[in-house]
């Protein structure tokens, strides 16, 4: 009784149950409408074929009198077909016709008009009376000229019609109940499977996903679309776990050398300018801390899909000569030589602000770690180029590059290599990077400049 209430409370009952209740009725007002246009037809023909006959017997009575009459109605009367023909005398005798003893009241109508009668057939059951309408006409001499035309067939056809609908109304009745009862299981059990996953994923497991069943229904890809999006919920929380074990790994050694700086001027006490050298460290090393949290908050807002700036068609040349510009005294003072070959235009939609930060982190990353003796005779290279339908704005340089195996652990938030982790850093430089890629469409790669490293910001060209 239990899983009969889940169905029955199930939507699918409540719109079976619907479309049972319109189609029902829209098939008993179909059938009323066809019933009553057809007997109104029926009618109409009834009428014209007994106004017919009355003046082809009147033809018959101008040209013969009440001989030819009588003698036209006998031959009439002996042709098979629905047409009744009455002549009676005064006293309501019949004197010849296809009516058998025709009730007095009828032979009494005013004279001309149309009624519905019940009468006895000569050659059927003697106890079985049918259907007519008729026309009674007085005639001289006292006679009466009974017309008519036999309607019981109607009636039959009228009883037909309804007997097909309400056969029509159970079948379909039953036909919905039965379909509702197969469909109704397999939603409910489908709802029960959706709803069974909701609580596994609540309980923790977020590995769980919806069953697809390969119909490619409603249901199929609502799942689908469900279990994108759990992927990408467990991939964030994932991230969000590493990214606090980053934390508490990365950030707790510059925070307990901040502590232990300041421990250490307040142990030792000593003159201003002591304290104003810790103060200054200190302030240093909180400004590296901000630095490290703004970029946590640009990526996660990046990889939210929302990065508070807007978009706009812009050519990356320019942001590319602007870079160059801004960046090749840097990398002279470096001791190195920052080139630049770029076709143009390269037409794309973005952010400048972002993708000017992300080429800058990729310049700093091949000062700080390019160069064959760390930095000395320093080279980076700086390309934009058309590939099919991609903007590659490349950054390589002659350094030591990345092994193959470590380039995923590179754009990764903290991922420092252990080669880097001697030199100041948050190791948050290419997960941004990587990060304004993601948010206008595109990937970072990385690869071997030969030697060095070339990393190519690739970007959709507009």
């Amino acid at each position: 009784m239990g899983a009969i209430g889940r169905l029955i409370r199930t939507t699918a009952f409540k719109l079976s149950l619907v479309y049972l209740v319109v189609f029902s009725g829209l098939t008993l007002f179909l059938t009323a409408y066809i019933a009553n246009n057809t007997a109104e037809l029926l009618d109409s023909q009834i009428t014209d074929t007994i106004d017919s006959e009355i003046n082809s017997l009147s033809d018959q009575y101008e040209r013969g009198g009440i001989r030819q009459l009588v003698s036209a109605v006998d031959l009439r009367s002996r042709r098979p077909g629905a047409s009744l023909y009455l002549v009676a005398d005064s006293a309501g005798r019949t004197v010849v016709g296809n009516v058998a003893d025709p009730p007095l009241s009828i032979l009494g109508l005013s004279d001309g008009d149309t009624t519905s009668v019940t009468y006895q057939r000569l050659d059927g059951d003697v106890g079985r009376r049918y259907d007519a309408v008729v026309r009674v006409f007085a005639l001289p001499g006292g006679f009466k000229l009974l017309v008519g035309r036999d309607v019981s067939e109607i009636g039959q056809l009228r009883s037909l019609i309804f007997g097909a609908s309400r056969y029509a109304i159970i079948v379909m009745v039953l036909t919905g109940f039965v379909s509702w009862f197969f469909v109704g299981r397999s939603v409910l059990k489908r709802v029960e499977n959706m709803a069974e996953t909701s609580r596994r994923l609540m309980s923790g497991d977020l590995t769980h996903r919806l069953t697809v069943k390969g119909s490619h229904d409603e249901f199929d890809n609502l799942a689908l679309s469900l279990n994108e999006m759990l992927d990408r919920i467990e991939a964030l929380m994932t991230g969000l776990q590493e990214v606090s074990d980053n934390i508490a790994h990365d950030l707790k050694t510059p925070l307990n050398r901040l502590r232990g700086r300041l421990e250490e001027t307040l142990r030792r006490g000593g003159q201003t300018e002591d304290y104003r050298e810790a103060i200054t460290s200190a302030m240093e090393e909180a400004d590296n801390l901000i630095h490290i949290f703004d970029a946590l908050l640009k990526i996660a807002r990046m990889e939210a899909g929302s990065s508070g700036d807007s978009f706009e068609q812009l050519d990356a040349a320019g942001i590319l000569d602007e870079i160059v510009e801004l960046y090749e005294p840097v990398v002279e003072d470096a001791g190195g030589r920052l080139t630049l070959e770029t076709t143009r235009p390269l037409p794309l939609k973005g952010n400048r602000t972002l993708l000017s930060q992300a080429l800058s982190n990729l310049i700093d990353n091949a000062i700080k770690y390019g160069g064959p003796d760390g930095g000395e005779g320093l080279s980076v290279a700086l390309a934009g180029f058309v590939d099919e339908d991609d903007i590659c704005l490349t950054v390589a340089d002659n350094g030591p590059g990345i092994p193959e195996a470590d380039r995923q652990k590179a754009v990764s938030r903290f991922g420092r290599l252990d080669a880097a982790r001697s030199r100041q850093g948050s190791g948050l430089g290419l997960s941004l990077v990587s990060a304004v890629a993601r948010l206008h469409g595109g990937r970072v790669e990385l690869g071997d400049a030969g030697p060095g490293l070339k990393a190519c910001l690739r970007l959709p060209k507009v």
